[in-house]
């Protein structure tokens, strides 16, 4: 099973990145996905999580109204559109495959995770 990040980059406060996550087999389709992000000398924090079927979205406080996560199931893929971007969005991003269909905020409730994409926010 493999958790295949991408899509991060340098970018000025206020730009727009999408975030994408492939995931190989049949460990996508069933199972909730979340995304989590981990700045300098900080520890992981949750900041997105949806269902298998895409219809119960959650997020982080500090990122509501200007992230939203959706996936394609047809292509094994699930985003993470991030908008009006801040400095202290400043992280690596992890996308994680849930233990549930649901999804949880909790980095214990995910039995796989990818690699990690960089996203720096210059202000």
């Amino acid at each position: 099973v493999q958790l295949q990040a991408s899509g991060g980059g340098l970018v000025q406060a206020g730009d727009s990145l999408r975030l994408s996550c492939a995931a190989s087999g049949r460990i996508f389709s069933n199972n909730g996905m979340g995304w989590f992000r981990q700045a300098p000398g900080k520890e992981r924090e949750f900041v997105a999580h949806i269902s298998w079927r895409g219809g119960s979205t959650s997020y982080a406080d500090s990122v509501k109204g200007r992230f939203t996560i959706s996936r394609d199931n047809a292509k094994n893929t699930v985003y993470l559109q991030m908008n009006s971007l801040k400095s202290e969005d400043t992280a690596v991003y992890y996308c994680a495959a849930a233990r549930s269909s649901y999804g949880s905020r909790e980095t214990p409730q995910y039995s796989y995770w990818g690699q990690g994409t960089l996203v720096t926010v210059s202000s």
